[in-house]
């Protein structure tokens, strides 16, 4: 630590730390001499992108392959209106370097998989997961175990988050000692499909950076052992001790899992494939022309009814939304001719699978939902 120095630019850009004692200058120090990678630079990535180039830690590394949607402006700050359509990571580059140029920022534009985690973890002292989807949650877990890393976890959805640090080789558990099997598919809905309080992962990522630099820094007490719950609607935190699973197949006394495995499989995630024959299927443009015509289709959106306030299909005849048409069936006639729309073509595809089931042989399903009728037909309704 001792060829690591402050600049007299970096101890005024860091004053308010330098002049607490239980940072002061070595613990700075230390913060500038860590480095910390980020697993997604989204909704958590965004605040702790911003805090930990804030705060001056030296090496950031950042993970994503998106690009960066007007949709994602909500709660994803570290990005802007100017940088929409353009790669998350370099977009979130830009602005740190704005915010903080003396931080090294490396950015990795991919995937995380099981073939690249351990060489992109590596280089890390510490590793943050800021990713939204189950495999990827567990396969960085997998990885910081196997590499003897602290993994800082967060998740976030609708008006709840959670975080904690899972790090076995300081005798806490890890994230399988809490999730020992995934949920089934589509059992947990993503935000895109349930929504997110936009503040929310503002509260959850700050949370995740602070037991970051606590970390770099060598001071207080981590979550380690400790998971935070955060119910912003009721306002309210709560907090569930954990413990090592000795029998754990990853961090446990005698691991099964010694290397990184098939996580989309172990998730139950196959690649999506499209079980409807062309018959039971029907574009924009094709619905268009018939609403028009004297063979106008019966039209069923199966949508939340909280959706349908945001932007509907003109012309639609009946909404029951899709986890109710199963009581709801009577209500429809198998005679007529029907076109089974959401808002991205999935539910609606399931919804054509049930009906067809039910002997709905008339029953198509609008392909791209109304994101794609706006796309191809009607721009005046609105994507959400």
């Amino acid at each position: 630590m001792s060829d690591v120095t402050l600049s007299n630019e970096e101890i005024a850009r860091y004053s308010r730390h330098l002049i607490m004692p239980e940072v002061g200058m070595a613990g700075q120090r230390k913060i500038k001499q860590g480095s910390v990678l980020l697993v997604g630079t989204g909704g958590l990535g965004s605040p702790l992108a911003l805090y930990l180039a804030a705060a001056g830690v030296g090496h950031i590394g950042l993970v994503d392959f998106d690009v960066v949607d007007s949709s994602n402006l909500q709660r994803q700050i570290v990005h802007g209106t100017s940088t929409v359509g353009v790669a998350k990571t370099e977009s979130a580059k830009r602005r740190l370097a704005d915010l903080n140029p003396l931080v090294e920022v490396t950015t990795y534009e991919t995937q995380i998989t099981s073939a690249n985690a351990l060489d992109l973890m590596r280089p890390y002292d510490i590793i943050i997961d800021g990713t939204d989807n189950f495999p990827t949650r567990y396969l960085t877990n997998d990885a910081a175990v196997m590499l003897g890393k602290p993994n800082i976890y967060g998740s976030i959805f609708r008006f709840e988050g959670q975080a904690t640090v899972f790090y076995p080789k300081q005798g806490g558990p890890c994230y399988r000692c809490l999730y020992p099997e995934p949920p089934p598919p589509g059992l947990v809905p993503s935000c895109a499909e349930g929504g997110v309080l936009g503040v929310l992962p503002g509260v959850i990522g700050t949370i995740q950076a602070t037991e970051a630099i606590k970390l770099l820094a060598g001071i207080g007490t981590s979550l380690v052992g400790r998971l935070m719950l955060y119910d912003a609607l009721e306002m309210r935190f709560r907090e569930l001790k954990l413990r090592r699973n000795p029998t754990c197949p990853v961090c446990g006394e005698h691991p099964t899992v010694t290397e990184l495995i098939d996580y989309d499989q172990f998730c139950g995630i196959v690649p999506e494939v499209n079980t409807l024959s062309n018959q039971y299927e029907i574009t924009p443009g094709e619905l268009a022309e018939l609403l028009r015509s004297d063979a106008r289709p019966f039209l069923l959106d199966v949508r939340n009814p909280y959706e349908i306030a945001i932007a509907s299909i003109p012309g639609t005849d009946k909404v029951i939304a899709v986890d109710q048409l199963p009581e709801r069936i009577s209500e429809l006639d198998s005679s007529v001719e029907m076109v089974v729309y959401c808002r991205s073509g999935m539910r609606s595809g399931r919804a054509v699978e049930l009906l067809r089931s039910a002997g709905f042989h008339k029953v198509k399903n609008l392909v791209g939902g109304i994101l794609r009728w706006s796309d191809d037909v009607d721009p005046s309704v609105a994507k959400y």
